[in-house]
């Protein structure tokens, strides 16, 4: 896949992944990297990419194990090396960076020693590992002092723990780094940052890097080469540039359809159906149930590769013929003052802390929102965003302020609430891994909400349950299926079905769309969409500027508590005023092609 005269750092040939019940997750899978390569493994959440992510490192997810294949890092299989031969291996010539930071660094260790701990277990010991600390943080633009060293990770931003993490991913100098989704959830200046930080590391150390991401206008920015990954097997892949600007699998294609675009107001487009489980592969090409230009002889025969121009493969017999035309049509943006509020926030307090250290996070704000109106909610994290989402659903209380539905006082508290108020206001939060009963299944987490709020008939509930997972894109199957045995995407849906199980005139949604990916995204906003037609309304706490643009009628720009900016989404895009949103949108990432 690459003419390149250097051998490559590290080569995967017929990689195979099988759950223990021998069902495929990840199969016939070959790739190659070069010192200084950025590659992105891009697909939908189930497709693959972080089983394979994890293979890389010579392991196995829980319920999975290696079939066949190899994966040779500097002429090494490390599918082949013992126990103890991995553990050398991983840390000092190949190292992960995984998608959250703060559940894999240790909360009762100080970030210094936990640094250090990486140089010691590859017997780095000596004078110059605090040099080398101070070298490595510095590097990932952190202080390098003493009292920074000696700080816990919750006394970091999420920036700074990422930082952390990248730190020790990079600290022992390794050959390959497979990073995880590790800008997923970082608002925008911030994932520049780590962006930039990225790709100035893999020029200075020649350092390759395994990129695993779904948002594909994060990866054009940064990767020299992209693969994309579907049921578990690659499609295409293709130098970065050629893959963007023409990409030539009808899976591609309809992903770049779903990207949302900063600079230009076009309307998502999904790709119908989902993706086949493992064990379920549909003959022929495993694309076809989905394709709009799949004929006979795509769904008998599996295609091989074929070569369009040098270095630039793809899995398609029919990668010539242009997609269908989109026929979608976007809503017009609803004006606030067209309609009676159905929220409404007066000069709102909120603040954390013990009775005797208060910190002060909001600091006045008001708002109102209409029926079926769309709120955008931006800013950098530590803004105050999420803190006013929580105070709307009652799950913060205020130190001052009114809050006011349909021009009644909302009381501050959920548990204050009738249950029809609770019912109006629903909300969706960002982390799925932390509002889910583990020990429940989908259908029980589902059918919680009906009982609850009196939305369903008892004898009607398994039907009312499926039509939830239909409307968020997830199969029939998934009702005895317990969170654990869902991607992080397909539980981000699971708790969106949740919310509108209570049939709320509200949805808070928390960063709702950062842990999907782009098709998922855009088949839940046009959900989301069409609810809105019902008149139901949506605070919209996002750092997906480009969604912002193409689904939200108003933006609100919070920075430390405060609105510094409430105008028409148009106009924040075309002509903003604040220095502050200025700065926000030069950051955030927009698919050019």
């Amino acid at each position: 896949m690459s003419s390149h005269e250097k051998s490559p750092v590290l080569r995967v040939r017929g990689l195979r992944i099988a759950t223990d019940a021998g069902a495929d997750i990840v199969q016939d899978l070959s790739f190659e990297m070069f010192a200084g390569e950025v590659l992105g493994l891009v697909g939908e959440s189930g497709c693959g990419k972080t089983t394979t992510a994890h293979a890389l490192l010579g392991k196995a997810r829980s319920g999975s194990r290696v079939v066949a294949g190899t994966v040779e890092l500097e002429g090494v299989d490390l599918l082949s090396l013992s126990p103890e031969g991995l553990r050398r291996v991983r840390g000092e010539r190949i190292s992960y960076v995984p998608q959250d930071p703060a559940a894999s660094l240790n909360p009762r260790q100080r970030i210094g020693a936990q640094v250090a701990e990486v140089l010691r277990v590859h017997h780095r010991i000596g004078d110059a590992t605090r040099e080398r600390i101070c070298e490595t943080f510095t590097e990932v633009g952190l202080p390098s002092d003493k009292e920074f060293l000696r700080r816990y990770p919750f006394e970091l931003s999420g920036g700074q723990q990422q930082r952390v993490a990248i730190g020790m991913a990079l600290i022992a100098r390794p050959a390959v780094v497979v990073l995880d989704e590790p800008t997923t959830g970082l608002d925008v200046t911030t994932q520049a940052r780590i962006l930039e930080l990225l790709r100035s590391l893999s020029r200075a150390h020649s350092t390759a890097f395994v990129y695993v991401s779904h948002d594909l206008a994060v990866v054009q920015s940064l990767v020299d080469s992209l693969l994309v990954m579907y049921a578990g097997g690659a499609v295409e892949y293709a130098d970065a540039k050629v893959a963007f600007t023409n990409p030539r699998h009808p899976y591609t294609r309809m992903l770049m359809r779903s990207i949302p675009r900063l600079r230009t107001r076009e309307p998502l487009s999904g790709i119908t159906g989902s993706a086949p489980a493992p064990g379920h592969r549909p003959p022929g090409c495993a694309f076809s149930p989905r394709c709009s230009l799949a004929v006979d002889a795509c769904r008998t025969d599996e295609p091989d590769y074929a070569e369009l121009s040098p270095g630039h493969l793809v899995r398609c017999i029919r990668p010539d013929i242009p997609l269908p035309a989109l026929e979608l049509v976007l809503n017009e943006p609803t004006v606030a003052g067209d309609r009676e509020p159905l929220l409404g926030v007066r000069d709102l307090v909120a603040s954390y802390g013990s009775r005797n250290h208060r910190v002060v996070v909001l600091h006045d704000v008001s708002l109102e929102l209409a029926p079926g109106e769309c709120l955008a909610l931006v800013g950098e994290s530590g803004s105050g965003k999420s803190t006013l989402g929580r105070c709307i659903a009652g799950l913060h209380i205020p130190d001052a302020g009114a809050l006011l539905l349909r021009g009644e006082p909302l009381g501050a508290h959920a548990a204050k609430r009738s249950r029809e108020q609770r019912r109006t206001i629903q909300i969706v939060f960002q982390n799925p891994d932390r509002s889910l009963n583990p020990r429940h299944t989908v259908g029980q987490i589902l059918a919680r909400p009906l009982a609850l709020f009196g939305t369903a008939d008892k004898g009607a509930l398994q039907g009312h349950i499926k039509e939830l997972l239909e409307k968020v894109r997830l199969p029939h199957t998934y009702i005895n299926r317990y969170p654990g045995e869902l991607s992080g995407g397909e539980k981000q849906r699971v708790a969106i079905a949740r919310a509108l199980a209570a049939q709320p005139d509200m949805i808070v949604c928390d960063e709702v769309t950062s842990a999907l990916d782009v098709s998922v995204q855009a088949a839940v906003m046009s959900l989301l969409e069409e609810l809105r037609g019902d008149g139901l309304a949506l605070l919209f706490i996002t750092h997906n500027l480009a969604l912002v643009n193409t689904v939200t009628d108003r933006v609100l720009v919070m920075n430390q508590g405060r609105v510094v900016e409430d105008a028409a989404t148009a106009d924040i895009v075309s002509s903003p005023q604040h220095a502050y949103t200025q700065q926000l949108l030069e950051a955030a990432p927009d698919l050019a092609t």
